[in-house]
């Protein structure tokens, strides 16, 4: 009985304290999926007041309460992003909520210097001002702005990208308005009698444009309902990671290494550093892409060590990817958990500069080497990171693993043509 005593016991020994299953890592995927998609519909839900409340007493007070809510509503919703790659479901879901950047006239007035697109003649529509308009030979009765209107007619209207009428930054542009201080200091200013009902009414339509607010924040509510249901114990996207354990490591990888390499390296911060154009950050109107920015990158971080940290200071967590890693290359999961720590503390270097009065778009100017360091050095640290995701692909032994590209990563030229 000692012989097998000992022998269980060197058996045990050699196993890894940290060895984890793939099926147990895609749990934790799941859950905090579900955790994360749920904190987003509760601080959707609590803009939802604050709109109602705007919109029933308008003043400083509420406008600056409502604004104070879709920030907050902000940080739960920007650590999901890493679930859209490698998840079709989000994928699919996902330009109804968070699609930018806008043509905002598209909703609402705008300054004259706007202008008109060539490329979309509904940049200029104004729905909030226009009851009634043609589109692709059709006549809308858009005389009751109501979420079907923003959902069935106006989002992505005439196959457009640029047509956002749903979603964060729709609901975005209706609380701060247009910032038009280019690269200069200042966020938008929209003022609060913009939804002042009769008398004193600022913009016009003040009626409408509290109905299109009220109609896009109830549009984006029901949106991260069906999102959470879809993370819930019966819900699709958990049904669909965890059917085959082995892809839904493979979704991970590729939600990871997709957010932090095209999407947010190229696409969100690169490409607006080589346009020096600060129409081309992420949060526009109300100068929060360095919280954006910061995390999306958090949420790739949370996907590889298992853990989220919920908006009550809670925590989800569970067996990990980065555990799985260690178990194949224990010096490749500690290069990766390091990689992952520099990204996150390159982007709250920004977030941190920008909280000190140096916002995001002022980085963006031309010539402006402070910020040009800040943003790159992010963009560095992001792509580094990526390069260890696609070796963590290879040592778990996965294929056809593929991550998006960005032009102004891959060919920066084409960026200009």
């Amino acid at each position: 009985m000692k012989r097998i005593a000992l022998a269980a016991l060197l058996a045990s020994a050699a196993l890894p304290a940290f060895a984890v299953t793939e099926a147990e890592v895609v749990k934790t995927y799941a859950d905090i999926a579900e955790a994360g998609y749920s904190d987003s519909l509760g601080t959707a839900k609590a803009l939802q007041v604050a709109v109602d409340a705007l919109i029933a007493t308008p003043s400083a007070e509420t406008l600056e309460a409502a604004k104070t809510a879709w920030l907050a509503a902000r940080v739960p919703y920007q650590q999901t992003e890493v679930f859209r790659f490698g998840n079709p479901i989000v994928d699919d879901w996902e330009g109804r909520v968070n699609a930018w950047p806008l043509d905002e006239g598209l909703i609402d007035y705008v300054d004259t210097s706007y202008g008109q697109s060539e490329e979309n003649a509904l940049s200029t529509l104004n729905i909030v001002a226009t009851p009634k308009f043609t589109l692709s030979g059709t006549e809308i009765d858009a005389s009751s702005i109501t979420p079907a209107l923003i959902k069935e007619t106006l989002h992505e209207a005439d196959g457009i990208e640029a047509n956002v009428a749903s979603g964060y930054h729709a609901i975005e542009f209706m609380l701060w308005g247009q910032d038009l201080n280019g690269t200069g200091p200042g966020a938008g200013a929209r003022p609060h009698t913009d939804y002042l009902q009769g008398e004193g009414c600022t913009g016009g339509n003040c009626d409408r444009r509290a109905a299109y607010l009220k109609a896009a924040t109830d549009l984006l509510v029901a949106d991260l309902e069906e999102m959470a249901a879809n993370w819930a114990e019966a819900g699709a996207a958990r049904a669909a990671v965890t059917a085959d354990p082995v892809a839904g490591v493979q979704a991970m990888l590729t939600g990871m290494g997709s957010l932090s390499y095209g999407e947010q390296a190229g696409e969100r911060m690169k490409l607006g550093l080589m346009l020096n154009d600060p129409e081309e950050e992420h949060d526009c109107f109300s100068d929060n892409t360095h919280n954006s920015h910061f995390y999306d990158g958090l949420g790739i971080r949370n996907v590889y060590l298992g853990s989220y940290t919920r908006p009550d200071g809670n925590t989800v967590s569970g067996p990990s990817l980065s555990e799985l890693l260690a178990g194949k290359d224990g010096a490749l999961d500690t290069q990766l958990r390091a990689e992952l720590d520099a990204s996150v503390s390159a982007l709250q270097a920004i977030k941190t500069a920008a909280e000190g009065g140096f916002a995001y778009d002022q980085m963006l100017e031309a010539g402006n080497k402070d910020g040009e360091a800040l943003v790159m050095g992010a963009v560095n640290a992001l792509v580094t990171q990526t390069a260890s995701i696609e070796r963590a692909v290879t040592a778990l032994g996965l294929s056809g693993t593929e991550f998006e590209g960005s032009d102004s990563l891959d060919n920066p030229t084409a960026v200009f043509q």
